[in-house]
């Protein structure tokens, strides 16, 4: 018998698979990262497959992602002052894809006076509007509260509050980083990302 099949076999053994493997690192001679880890690059796979999934691009318009408009473009007059906010997609302008494929794709749309933004976050706007992930960073659902009072967002789930008049600040709950912004410019009256997010999207698992 080929002693190198046998079930005994040190090639074959969890003690001699990770010291084969640490030599091969410590080398230079480990295979890509991403062959060895795939589920380390989850992000970078988005970014390279099915474009619905994709994060928003600059140059990205954004649209209703539900009711009786989902799909079509959002312009500026659809976004009112002091909200409610809009939930968005983006949207290739070029092809007409909506990145809905992806929940870490979901952008909340609100818009503030001038006065109302803080200089940071007022450098990020067009026209007062401002455009955030609408998933918590706490465990990742989705913001689906406005507090009209505050002009805040909420999560339902553990009650984090986030200022999008302050870059996503957030002002309560247990969430541990702001909410990411899309920065936006204005096209022809259309609010259009002017990059990607400031930030990974969603929560971070310890």
């Amino acid at each position: 018998m080929d002693r190198g099949l046998e079930s005994g076999s040190s090639q074959h053994r969890p003690g001699a698979r990770r010291a084969i493997l640490k030599a091969a690192l410590a080398s230079g001679l480990a295979l890509p990262l991403t062959r060895i880890l795939p589920r380390l690059a989850p992000e970078a796979s988005a970014q390279r497959g099915d474009p619905r999934s994709q994060r928003p691009q600059a140059g990205d318009g954004f649209a209703f992602q539900t009711g009786e408009r989902a799909g079509q473009v959002i312009t500026i007059t659809d976004v009112p002052t002091g909200g409610p906010p809009v939930t968005a997609c983006p949207i290739d302008r070029a092809s007409g894809v909506v990145r809905d494929g992806s929940r870490l794709n979901q952008v909340l749309l609100v818009r503030f006076g001038g006065a109302e933004l803080s200089e940071e976050t007022r450098l990020g706007s067009a026209e007062g509007i401002v455009a955030y992930s609408g998933i918590c960073t706490h465990t990742g659902c989705d913001i689906a509260l406005w507090k009209p009072e505050t002009k805040r967002f909420r999560c339902p789930c553990h009650e984090s509050e986030f200022d999008p008049r302050d870059g996503g600040r957030v002002v309560g709950g247990p969430a541990p980083r702001r909410l990411p912004r899309v920065p936006v410019r204005i096209v022809d009256g259309v609010p259009v990302a002017a990059g990607g997010f400031t930030s990974r999207p969603g929560f971070q698992p310890s």
